[in-house]
């Protein structure tokens, strides 16, 4: 049965736009007073409210009564949410004054959580992921990458990926889960970086293959995690094995983006260090330049240059890096709304990062716009001008939000 939701007082259905370079906010398509038809989870129409009553008049009607603006759901591209514990002591130091090394010496960092999550049983993580989701969820953001990365051995990381994969028969959002086994080489593992990543491709990626517990990989490229010529002879060997490939590139130090548009990877993701050499190199590839202005609140750095890479012509997202330690606020729309102010992104570019630019980092087909023939994944916000949205700064929520055409 086909069902016409509406009438809205707008709808950005984020088509049409190119997926690089600057956007203008007079790019941006917006439908007056329109409407959306939807039919077993897909956008069949979306046009003018009282042109969609007149073609579609046996459509079972979903009146909105109050003013709302429609968008496409939010698609998060990076986050850690599958963990447990917290990091609040680690967070309590830095804002002390604590350097990164000091709190890693301490006890804190990535490790803390990896003792925290190895601990963890299967149902917690399970629990604590789909909690997480549906937080999400309400909040407009209807798919969601999950990495693990928290485990950094066999038995954890198969553990934290199992949970990724029940979690998303228990939400409704869509979860995608990403390999992070190279997120730090474990302090319980006697030999070499490289023999680490070994470790992963031999021992940890065929079972996550013969599982199908995911298609993708990522690793920390850093001076505290793994060397540029490490990562690129293990995405090359992982991509051979048949996985996608995504790279946390130039938090710290510059050096990893490069590996990434050699690698052919689908995303850099981080990207505060980067310097022009990183940009131009962004710019002139296919991989999404994915900044993450969570991380840089929770750590009180620079923002990732967003506004030079859209300038150089990249194709940038936005993601919430949603993790215990550098960005645990987890909230998509305000740190896009904060950045947006601070690197001067336009209206148009910040929801296009957090759609239609964000979709091919997941290698999202039928998602990130409003389209016939897309998943009718959509929210809508209170009010009756797009603008609002990130005028708020994030506090304005969506009033309604549908996963495959299904309110929820």
């Amino acid at each position: 049965m086909k069902t016409l939701i509406g009438p809205f007082a707008q709808i950005l259905p984020m088509t049409g736009l190119s997926l690089k370079g600057a956007l203008h906010d007079e790019q941006l398509t917006v439908i007056e007073k329109g409407g959306v038809v939807v039919e077993n989870g897909e956008i069949i129409a979306i046009a003018g409210y009282k042109s969609l009553l007149q073609k579609y008049p046996d459509c079972e009607i979903a009146f909105q009564d109050t003013p709302l603006v429609l968008l496409p759901g939010f698609i998060d591209c990076h986050t850690h949410i599958c963990y447990d514990g917290t990091r609040n002591r680690d967070y309590a130091m830095r804002i002390a004054g604590k350097s990164y090394l000091e709190i890693a010496r301490a006890g804190g960092g990535i490790w803390d959580s990896v003792t925290k999550t190895r601990i963890a049983d299967l149902v917690t993580l399970t629990e604590n992921t789909v909690a997480r989701a549906n937080r999400h969820l309400k909040e407009g953001v209807t798919t969601i990458e999950v990495k693990s990365g928290y485990g950094l051995n066999l038995e954890s990381e198969l553990k934290m990926l199992r949970a990724i994969q029940q979690a998303g028969m228990h939400t409704p959002a869509t979860l995608i889960s990403t390999c992070l086994a190279a997120h730090m080489k474990p302090r319980d593992y006697t030999g070499s970086e490289e023999a680490y990543l070994q470790w992963i491709l031999t021992e940890l990626l065929p079972v996550i293959q013969q599982e199908q517990l995911s298609n993708r990989v990522d690793i920390f490229i850093e001076e505290t995690a793994f060397s540029a010529k490490a990562a690129a002879d293990f995405l090359q060997q992982a991509m051979q094995q048949g996985f996608v490939a995504t790279v946390h590139a130039d938090q710290f130090s510059a050096g990893g983006a490069e590996v990434a548009v050699n690698a052919r990877a689908l995303s850099a993701d981080h990207l505060e260090a980067s310097t022009e050499k990183e940009i131009a190199l962004l710019a002139n590839s296919d991989t999404v330049a994915v900044v993450l202005p969570g991380a840089s609140l929770g750590l009180g750095m620079l923002y990732a240059p967003a506004r030079r890479l859209l300038n150089a012509g990249a194709c940038v997202a936005i993601a919430s890096d949603w993790n215990p330690g550098s960005a645990p606020m987890g909230d998509l729309l305000v740190q896009a709304a904060v950045m947006s102010a601070a690197e001067k992104l336009s209206t148009a570019e910040v929801l296009a990062a957090l759609t239609v630019r964000a979709a091919p980092a997941l290698q999202l087909k039928d998602a990130g716009q409003l389209l016939a023939g897309y998943t009718a994944d959509m929210q809508a916000y209170p009010t009756a001008d797009y603008r609002d949205i990130l005028y708020y700064q994030g506090k304005m929520k969506p009033a309604l939000v549908w996963k495959k055409g299904v309110l929820v």
